[in-house]
């Protein structure tokens, strides 16, 4: 009764001797297999680059050339706003041209005879005319009788020695000057007064 408890004991344990040959067959084949190949690897990696640097080159040429049709057709855009722009104030002018046109063909007519006082009135109702046109598109004269100089406006061309006036004082007005929607577009140009030395 021993004797075969002892050798049941004895008996060696066939599961973990298994065990450890299966562990050891699977680090064997694990072993036995090729690593992977580091070039092939980075050929993938490179042909993947590729496709994502032609697809970002695609983007920015397309952009490029989207932003490119942008840029022409404003240019083109501001180019038609100044033609419009220029059209409507010459449009303004065409009375007066067409008020010259007819004063021309009236002296060619020998039955017309003008004084001097009907050439006179004429020109004054041209320049009145002309006046007007500019009052409607925003161009207006600038006043120099009687005023200070100012040098933002007003272009000094003589200075002269005026005792009955304040230093600066414009004395005559010899091109007149215009502004633009409050902006210079043409300084007048005027003489100054100046006071006489004082005498020591």
């Amino acid at each position: 009764m021993t004797s075969n408890a002892y050798n049941n004991n004895q008996k060696p344990d066939n599961s973990v001797t298994e065990e450890k040959d299966s562990s050891e067959e699977a680090q064997t084949s694990e072993a036995l297999e090729p690593s992977p190949d580091p070039l092939a690897h980075l050929q993938a990696e490179l042909e993947t680059s590729k496709t994502e640097s032609n697809e970002w080159r695609d983007r920015f040429l397309r952009k490029a050339a989207e932003f490119e049709n942008y840029r022409k057709r404003l240019e083109k855009e501001k180019a038609d706003s100044m033609i419009s722009a220029k059209g409507a104030v010459l449009l303004e002018f065409l009375p007066i041209t067409d008020v010259c046109e007819r004063a021309l063909k009236s002296f060619n007519d020998k039955t017309n005879q003008f004084s001097l006082e009907q050439y006179r009135e004429g020109v004054e109702l041209l320049y009145r005319q002309m006046l007007d046109t500019f009052a409607r598109i925003g161009v207006t004269p600038i006043e120099t009788k009687g005023q200070k100089f100012d040098p933002h406006i007003h272009e000094a061309l003589a200075r002269e020695i005026r005792a009955d006036l304040e230093e600066n004082t414009i004395t005559q007005e010899v091109r007149r000057g215009y502004m633009f929607q409050n902006k210079l577009l043409r300084p007048a140009q005027v003489n100054v007064a100046i006071r006489p030395r004082q005498e020591s």
